[in-house]
């Protein structure tokens, strides 16, 4: 197993400014056989059931811990709430269907990527599918909506201690008028 380095590139309060530079990444990447990941934590019945309108067959299990209700025992997820929810492996047009379902509460939406692309002017060459992602933290500032917050964190995911890459990060946030703040999380892959 390896890790990426999800490095944060724009955190801002505006969700709609924070879709608008997930936009732009993702004309600048590889999407041939892209596909999205949804991880949340869902707090009201309300939520839940805009949640499930955009992803009727969701796989969660209960904040407490899976003995107190899960998808896979086929309990009903709105008598176990709070509960955490995973998803993986959407198309991409699922994605903002689910971001505007989520309310106040906190989620992280990945998108795989076939590549990023290569940066000839910077020296960077194409990276591959396994080290090619982009997530957007909702109502949280981390990718595992362990720091919840009223604003929303866009990260690039390069190579793990690959130096290089730095400069792609850099490149990646000047295309959103963001800046590496210098907060990386490693992702397992």
């Amino acid at each position: 197993m390896s890790n990426s380095a999800a490095s944060a590139v724009l955190t801002t309060g505006d969700l709609s400014e924070a879709i608008r530079a997930v936009r732009t990444l993702l004309d600048l990447a590889d999407l041939g056989q892209a596909e999205v990941d949804f991880e949340a934590v869902v707090r009201t019945p309300g939520v839940l059931a805009q949640v499930r309108h955009v992803l009727p067959d969701l796989q969660w299990w209960a904040l407490a811990g899976k003995e107190h209700g899960s998808a896979e025992a086929g309990d009903d997820p709105a008598d176990c709430l709070p509960i955490r929810v995973f998803d993986w492996c959407r198309p991409l047009d699922r994605a903002e269907p689910f971001i505007a379902a989520l309310g106040p509460d906190p989620a992280a939406v990945r998108w795989d990527l076939g590549a990023w692309p290569a940066v000839p002017e910077a020296g960077l060459e194409e990276i591959s599918q396994k080290y090619a992602y982009l997530t957007l933290s909702v109502n949280s500032r981390d990718l595992y909506q362990d720091e919840p917050s009223q604003d929303h964190t866009v990260h690039v995911h390069v190579r793990d201690g690959d130096g290089d890459q730095i400069a792609r990060v850099h490149w990646l946030a000047a295309r959103v008028d963001g800046r590496f703040t210098g907060r990386v999380e490693l992702a397992p892959l």
